[in-house]
């Protein structure tokens, strides 16, 4: 499967965090895009409020410059952060008087948060879905329909 360097990069770092148990969605430097952004919380910073979809006047004047980080646009940023919050249980946008998780750090919560960010940056890259593992089970005539690929990390 082809990917983009920007899907490999952020897969990898997603992986990394979520393996060495510092993926955490309360911290912006921790969470989704701030691991992907190299543990950097600058991007809080493009929205107001944790979660939202609504850029500031600053993630808009970097939206319309066409500014990318680590490949991403603004935008993609607060649609990626956006979506892992919201599956990891999140009522947004993030406030501490608002639904939330009893232990956001659960691996079975970051599993289904990291399942939907996987999910969204392959539809942001026009890739298939490299969660769906139903193509591991088609059968054709007794014989495997898809060849499995060794995966490093």
């Amino acid at each position: 499967m082809k990917t983009t360097i920007r899907f490999e990069n952020a897969i990898r770092r997603l992986y990394t965090a979520f393996h060495n148990n510092t993926l955490n969605p309360e911290c912006c430097k921790q969470c989704a895009v701030g691991n992907i952004l190299d543990n950097t919380d600058s991007w809080k910073h493009l929205s107001d409020d944790h979660g939202s979809l609504r850029l500031n006047y600053l993630g808009l004047v970097h939206q319309n410059l066409g500014r990318k980080f680590n490949g991403y646009s603004p935008l993609e940023l607060l649609q990626i952060e956006s979506v892992f919050l919201s599956a990891c249980g999140y009522q947004l946008p993030f406030h501490h008087r608002h639904v939330r998780p009893k232990n956001p750090t659960d691996k079975n919560i970051l599993f289904d948060g990291l399942s939907a960010v996987v999910t969204f940056l392959c539809e942001l890259d026009g890739i298939s879905n490299v969660m769906d593992y139903n193509k591991l089970f088609e059968v054709e005539t007794n014989e495997a329909h898809f060849q499995s690929e060794k995966i490093s990390a």
